[in-house]
């Protein structure tokens, strides 16, 4: 369905300001312009990010307890249990601090629940067997900022837990030593988008500089954590502004030269060449989902042991098996979404309740999340997917922009045996039998807080430009915006009065290649999943194209413009 579109007010004045000041090309600059990136000196920041603008770890409340209490465990030799989520953010952040603690000199476990059967988060019986294997310390990573009851419960055990979490929290933290989640109410650190890696990799940069090290030795070392960290926050889809464009940007930068045999040999199966810094995008669809299969569909210690080993032969059988976990999530996906659309085959989008629950016995509870996602796209609706199996569902939700998950959530407790989450994700356990009510409470607080237009796609638009504009020079110039993603978006243009030049051409499925032309300026595009509509785009039509583009490095290798033209939208032009 066509989108909304909202084209950004643009500023002619800034956008040659910066262009001229920062000796940039002036597609970038009106970008910058349009997005409130005025002053000269904020955007040389934003175009050139500097490690030093990182955040001061200390500026995260607690941070000073709980290096104190890692310190005294490690100069004890207590036992330490590194308990982490099993998605990528959780993994990777396990990864961190099992290694800096390590490095400390101290001794470390990694922990991660199976989550078919143990479910999310820090839970009493887990709590209760590391206190049996005479664990003294448990450092929760992306999880546990909900977790009171298994907080106190290590307390009476004789347990101290130290939570690094970044997700919302409850009304009151955790009985722990030490809290670190940049948004707790009384933490003044600058990012609150930091994702669950962010926090570890603050607390192992914090823990790693008390230990005398040379300015060389600390950097190098971070900047191997850093790779990992980049993984995690593009994987979290959280928005890559601030500190986490610095992170996400050089923690790409050193995936062109990689030592770790595990991270090695996971890019290898992802098909990232060797000695290639991966685009985001290729991070998010290529990287992380091997990643997450593993914890999706089995138990993320294949993810841990990938990460920690340093034997190349059994890095790479791992990274081999995860990849075929990675091919049947996609085929567990596939049937699962196949069936929730056969449900809708004959809806129209106007007849579409303001939100979505579906539920399906014995529905894979790893893959959820991605079903939810996925209708959340296609109908731009706050959809929730629902496993039923052993008198128990189970399911993951995913929302649109102006529609809270969490608070939703919040506003019937009751339902559920637990729930969690943010704005934009969440889970929850209850009943089977109360899956009814949960579609008609979520649907009625939705229809209370959404408006016709909140369900409709919105498009932002930064800037108009013209074909003549776009050639290998100006979008290469655009790519120094990078690293794209939630938050940073990939520039979208609008293109009026663009020709439909020719029959457009099918490829694959469900896509179209065309060419347009302006004036004696021509572009050839590919509209993707877009062919259902060919019958808009009849040869000589006059359309306003919603355009981005971006180098292309296979065009460049065999002689043809180094650069292609996504049609992401189009209409009628006026």
């Amino acid at each position: 369905m066509s989108a909304r579109w909202l084209l950004r007010e643009p500023d002619p004045e800034t956008e040659h300001r910066l262009s001229r000041q920062l000796n940039i090309h002036p597609l970038p600059a009106r970008v910058l312009a349009a997005r409130g990136i005025a002053d000269p000196a904020a955007a040389h920041a934003f175009l050139h990010p500097v490690l030093d603008g990182l955040n001061d770890p200390y500026s995260l409340a607690g941070m000073s307890d709980a290096v104190a209490r890692l310190q005294r465990a490690i100069g004890a030799h207590e036992k330490i249990l590194v308990f982490g989520d099993y998605d990528v953010d959780g993994t990777l952040a396990v990864v961190i601090l099992v290694k800096a603690i390590e490095m400390a000199g101290g001794a470390a476990e990694p922990y991660v629940p199976n989550r078919l059967r143990e479910g999310y988060g820090m839970r009493s019986d887990a709590v209760a067997s590391a206190a049996a294997s005479g664990f003294k310390l448990i450092v929760s990573v992306d999880t546990g900022i909900r977790a009171a009851e298994a907080v106190h419960q290590a307390r009476e055990l004789g347990l101290d837990v130290i939570v690094t979490d970044h997700h919302l929290p409850g009304e009151e933290l955790p009985p722990a030593v030490a809290v670190l989640n940049p948004n707790r109410a009384d933490c003044s650190y600058p990012n609150k988008n930091l994702c669950g890696a962010g926090v570890a990799l603050q607390l192992a940069r914090a823990l790693l500089s008390t230990l005398g090290w040379t300015p060389r030795r600390l950097d190098n070392v971070f900047a191997s954590f850093l790779k990992m960290a980049a993984i995690a926050t593009i994987a979290d889809v959280v928005p890559l502004t601030g500190e986490n464009r610095i992170l996400v940007r050089h923690g790409l930068a050193g995936l062109a030269d990689v030592r770790n045999a595990g991270l090695r040999a996971l890019l290898e199966v992802s098909g990232i060449a060797a000695g290639t810094a991966p685009e985001a995008s290729k991070v998010a669809f290529q990287i992380g989902p091997r990643i997450n299969a593993s914890g999706r569909m089995d138990t993320a210690d294949r993810v841990i042991e990938l990460f920690l080993t340093t034997d190349a032969s059994r890095a790479r059988t791992l990274a081999e098996e995860l990849d075929a976990i990675n091919k049947e999530r996609r085929h567990a996906e596939h049937e699962i979404l196949k069936q929730v659309l056969s449900g809708l085959e004959d809806a129209s989008l106007a007849s579409l309740p303001p939100a979505l629950v579906f539920s399906g016995d014995g529905w894979h509870r790893g893959v959820l999340g991605i079903v939810a996602g996925r209708i959340t796209e296609r109908f731009h609706r706050p959809c929730f997917v629902l496993g039923a199996e052993a008198g128990v569902a189970t399911g993951s939700g995913r929302s649109i922009e102006n529609f809270h998950l969490l608070e939703a959530l919040e506003s019937m407790p009751d339902l559920f045996h637990r729930f969690g989450g943010h704005k934009q994700a969440a889970g929850v356990t209850l009943e089977p039998s109360r899956i009814p009510e949960f579609r008609e409470r979520l649907q009625a607080y939705a229809a209370a807080r959404l408006t016709p237009e909140d369900l409709l796609p919105l498009l932002r638009l930064d800037a108009e430009a013209r074909i003549e504009e776009f050639h290998e020079s100006s979008v290469e110039a655009l790519d120094a915006l990078a690293p794209f993603g939630f938050g940073n978006p990939r520039p979208v243009f609008w293109v009026r009065g663009a020709e439909v030049a020719g029959a457009p051409s099918p490829f694959r499925e469900n896509d179209l290649k065309l060419t347009l032309r302006q004036g004696r300026a021509s572009a050839s595009a590919v509209a993707w999943g877009l062919a259902a509509r060919r019958d808009e785009l009849n040869p000589g039509a006059k359309i306003d194209a919603a355009i981005s583009v971006e180098p292309d490095d296979y065009s460049r290798s065999r002689g043809w413009p180094a650069w292609k033209a996504t049609l992401r939208d189009w209409r009628p032009s006026s």
